[in-house]
């Protein structure tokens, strides 16, 4: 079943060290250069997805705090919960043995300055196995592949997160027809339980960037 649920601009410095460190570990970068080339491909990217490259360069940054204030606080919460950011709306997806640990996840990245909503999907559960972990894994795969080759879907525009079989979606959508294609090729990956989106429609989006 579908649900749809509807600051100041950091310093330049910040802002580089922040895509630095965001992007490090999606392009497994552990030297200088590696992080640097990561930073530059990611703002390649930004560049080209409807939020812009201003408010995707202040995404990278509030996940680059998140990160950081998990890290600090406690391991567990870094390792286990993955924080997506899309014009400072918070996805929070992953797998906890406790109730604590959830809210604890919740309650930093609420702290993080530029975050105006947070999305709790945490689950928590001691029944996740490293055989969930890849199905998930395989399930994201597949979809991502699914919207890249479908030239009626802007797929730059969609992040999208798997655990435990229930597939996340963020995003802008360019109208909702978009939305159907997207979410009818999700239904149709094998292993999919269920589909939670977050995607906003574009003109929304643009009605809200001109009342601001």
């Amino acid at each position: 079943m579908n649900q749809i649920r509807q600051q100041p601009q950091p310093a330049r410095a910040l802002t580089i060290v922040a895509l630095m460190m965001a992007t490090a570990s999606v392009f497994g970068a552990c030297t200088p250069m590696g992080a640097a080339t990561g930073a530059a491909a990611t703002a390649g990217t930004m560049s080209e997805q409807e939020r812009g490259f201003k408010t995707g360069v202040q995404d990278a940054v509030i996940l680059a705090r998140i990160n950081q204030k998990w890290l600090e606080y406690d391991f567990n919460i870094f390792t286990k919960i993955t924080a997506r950011v899309m014009e400072g709306r918070v996805l929070l997806t992953g797998t906890v043995s406790k109730t604590g640990t959830r809210i604890d996840a919740v309650r930093l990245a609420w702290q993080v300055e530029g975050v105006n909503e947070v999305l709790n999907e945490i689950d928590v559960s001691d029944k996740s196995d490293l055989l969930d972990a890849t199905r998930d894994a395989w399930v994201t795969t597949q979809l991502r592949i699914k919207l890249t080759v479908d030239d009626k879907i802007k797929a730059i525009n969609y992040a999208i997160y798997t655990v435990n079989g229930i597939v996340y979606l963020m995003g802008i959508a360019q109208d909702s027809r978009e939305i159907e294609r997207v979410t009818g090729h999700a239904r149709n990956v094998k292993y999919v339980r269920q589909i939670v989106s977050y995607v906003r429609l574009k003109n929304e989006v643009d009605v809200k960037a001109d009342s601001t």
